[in-house]
């Protein structure tokens, strides 16, 4: 890591949570995702910041039918749209760039944001490495949420295989809240919302296990439509590790699963270690 770098991170971090992280040996979760963007610089994790590819991977190991279809890939949209409204405009490479297009109107201001969009590299500006190596690419979606609101969002925190956490995110764009709650659908926060369990979501954390397997920590995110979970996108810094939980215990505990994993596997890093070392003696 650099010394810019572990300045800017532990700056920002400082400035959000008011103590300094503490980066060598993190222990909250907030600390782990600082750590990820200093040392973690796996580029199969990386693919997963380009959503056309996560797209594909989740097609891939879920099913079509658990995946958005995409309406349009490219770098230039159309001067008229050909695609039936409502529909989203998103960029492949970053979150929370997007336009949901519902009338000519906001067609217009998707074609004048998109081009900035495509201008820059997100998450240099909070050392997110990951993000760098997506394409820069607009994509168009159906839009899958109510008539006049955004669907609710579904965050599965996935460590090591094992879906521990959904953080449910309602009202976003008019009135964004959310709560966390663990896999027995108990809540974990304070009342923040008012939607109920999904009615998938066993199947919902199981498809999320199944894409976040062989990584130490991976965030799956889901819609619901008709019963049925949808593939959103994957996250691998999560609020980039300044938003602060409530309560704080809920910190604590995602870093100790984090750790955990993290120390399994060197574990079983050391195991393989040990009997190359054996064999080669041999």
């Amino acid at each position: 890591m650099s010394a810019l770098a572990l300045a800017r991170v532990s700056l920002a971090y400082w400035w959000r949570h008011r103590q300094w992280p503490a980066l060598r040996e993190p222990r909250r979760f907030t600390e782990w995702v600082q750590w990820r963007k200093l040392n973690d610089r796996d580029a199969t994790r990386a693919r997963l910041t380009d959503k056309a590819h996560s797209k594909q991977f989740a097609a891939a190991t879920l099913g079509a039918s658990f995946v958005i279809p995409t309406l349009w890939e490219g770098e230039r949209l159309p001067a008229t749209p050909p695609w039936p409204m409502p529909f989203i405009v998103k960029a492949n490479h970053g979150c929370g760039q997007y336009v949901v297009v519902r009338s000519p109107a906001d067609y217009r201001r998707a074609r004048q944001v998109a081009p900035d969009w495509l201008g820059h590299c997100y998450g240099g500006w909070l050392d997110e490495w990951h993000y760098g190596r997506a394409r820069r690419l607009i994509l168009v979606e159906p839009f899958i949420g109510p008539r006049d609101a955004l669907p609710v969002d579904y965050k599965v925190y996935v460590f090591g295989g094992r879906a521990v956490m959904v953080q449910m995110h309602e009202g976003r764009g008019v009135d964004h809240r959310w709560s966390q709650f663990d896999r027995q659908w108990r809540r974990l926060s304070a009342r923040c919302g008012e939607a109920g369990a999904p009615r998938s979501l066993d199947a919902m954390l199981a498809a999320a296990e199944r894409l976040g397997s062989g990584h130490d920590f991976l965030r799956v995110d889901f819609f619901e439509v008709d019963g049925q979970p949808l593939f959103g996108e994957f996250c691998l810094y999560p609020g980039s590790g300044l938003d602060p939980f409530d309560p704080p215990q809920i910190d604590d505990w995602l870093g100790a699963q984090w750790s955990a994993e993290r120390q399994e596997r060197q574990v079983v890093a050391g195991g393989v270690r040990s009997r190359l070392g054996q064999r080669a003696e041999a």
